[in-house]
């Protein structure tokens, strides 16, 4: 306890500098920074909670150096790299069956951004990535501790309470669409579809009527906020992640009677109709629009059709023109924007219209990184969806029904980001890379789990 009491005694230190200064008002903060550290320091996998529930609400620090995302996640790196130097956490933990792929995908990133043909977006672009590897490490390290329930039920509510900002006020929409916090209506779209789950997750484990009603409430609005965005491909996504819920839960579904069915086909008869109608008209039509694509791509029919398009031709080209190494990390953008299609496609020729994303994330590692960087990163994208399905297997065959529940709810979500970056170029979100790492956990867990054991230690630890 050394070093700890070196800490208190700074923070002590800083108090009595404060006092004395003329900000004499600020010296209560460092008191409530030094309870905040001291109960990361005994909790740290709430530190990783409370980064899980600030992802949706990271719009309100827009344009602050200093966030409470950023001050949270700096904090808990430095608690974790101290009790890991103290070797308060075990560093085995660190073990996953993704490092085969990731390590083999940093090093053809970095190699990339040697030979990369704009160095500054380049070392843009591993700072960003670099947010992402950090909440990888630090998921495997804490995510043992961490409560799976609280954290279903705090990426419900934070992301069903930008929902509701969003419908209910245009501050947070994007030309009429929701957005939340966001910019991307279709990044506030993969929020939600990765939410859904988790909150019909709560629906089937509430124990009360109340609760339940609460729950189902919250599933709601979610639906609503997706519908709000207008996203076609969230759509997709969701009915998806929904098919595969229905498949899991196919043995309950067997036990309903001839009674049962008469009540749920009135209630799709009630709903179907009634979601349609609510439906907003400009969100119907651009899912009508998609029948365009029985003909191929009009650009003249559908604009976003037809710029879609034209991103899967730029990256084909960067990837033949540099096929092991690609372009550079984080170049798509500038190759974009010397294309006929930049100029075609943009409204009023701002940088911002010129200067586009792929909207694909494996088409722009393909087309930055190289052939073989893009094939390890699909290959750890599909080792940890196949995390999820052993896990899920490990507890059906253990007879552990509420673990398996879970754990395929967790799936159903890491599938829905895992689709998304079809439809968006992020691979720094911060979800992707806790989901990656926490797939890897769950595993584990679940096959050295002893047969007889009944709570697993996320369950029994708080």
């Amino acid at each position: 306890m050394i070093i700890p009491l070196s800490v208190v005694s700074l923070f002590g230190l800083a108090c009595l500098a404060l006092l004395a200064s003329p900000w004499p008002y600020l010296a209560p903060g460092v008191v409530l920074g030094l309870v905040g550290v001291a109960i990361l320091y005994k909790r740290p996998a709430w530190g990783l909670l409370g980064i899980v529930a600030l992802v949706p609400l990271e719009g309100l620090f827009k344009g602050s150096e200093l966030s409470a995302a950023k001050l949270l996640g700096a904090s808990l790196t430095v608690i974790i790299a101290l009790q890991l130097v103290l070797r308060q956490i075990p560093a085995e933990r660190l073990r996953s069956n993704l490092w085969r792929f990731l390590r083999w995908f940093l090093l053809a990133y970095l190699l990339s951004i040697l030979c990369s043909d704009n160095l500054a977006l380049s070392l843009g672009h591993l700072r960003e990535l670099s947010v992402g590897l950090l909440l990888f490490v630090i998921t495997l390290l804490v995510a043992r501790e961490m409560n799976l329930d609280m954290f279903c039920r705090l990426v419900s509510l934070s992301v069903a309470l930008t929902c509701a900002l969003a419908m209910f006020s245009s501050k947070y929409q994007d030309q009429g669409r929701a957005a939340g916090m966001l910019e991307d209506p279709n990044a506030f779209a993969m929020l939600i579809a990765f939410a859904i789950p988790l909150a019909l997750l709560q629906v089937l484990k509430s124990p009360s009527t109340f609760q339940r009603l609460g729950w189902i409430a919250c599933s709601l609005l979610l639906m609503a906020g997706m519908t709000k965005t207008e996203s076609r491909s969230g759509l997709v996504v969701l009915l998806i992640s929904l098919g595969i819920g229905i498949y899991h839960y196919r043995v309950q579904l067997q036990r309903l009677r001839p009674r049962h069915l008469g009540f749920a086909m009135l209630a799709v008869a009630i709903l179907v109709p009634t979601a349609i109608s609510v439906m907003p008209p400009e969100y119907v039509e651009r899912i009508k629009s998609l029948s365009v694509l029985k003909g191929g791509v009009n650009a003249h029919k559908d604009e976003s059709l037809g710029r879609r398009a034209s991103y899967i031709l730029v990256g084909g080209q960067m990837i033949r023109e540099n096929p092991l190494l690609g372009a550079g990390p984080g170049t798509f953008p500038m190759h974009y924007s010397t294309t006929g299609y930049a100029k075609a496609f943009s409204a009023n020729r701002k940088a911002s219209d010129l200067f586009r994303h792929a909207h694909n994330t494996y088409l722009e590692i393909f087309s930055e990184v190289g052939i073989p960087g893009g094939l390890l990163f699909v290959a750890m994208i599909a080792a940890s969806l196949y995390n999820m399905l052993k896990a899920r297997l490990a507890w059906l065959n253990r007879g552990e029904g509420v673990q398996a529940n879970i754990v395929t709810h967790l799936g159903m979500g890491l599938l829905s980001l895992s689709l998304f970056l079809m439809f968006l170029s992020t691979p720094n979100q911060k979800y992707v890379w806790i989901m990656l790492a926490l797939s890897s956990v769950l595993r584990l867990q679940a096959e050295r789990s002893p047969q007889a054991q009944t709570q697993t230690p996320v369950e029994a630890r708080t």
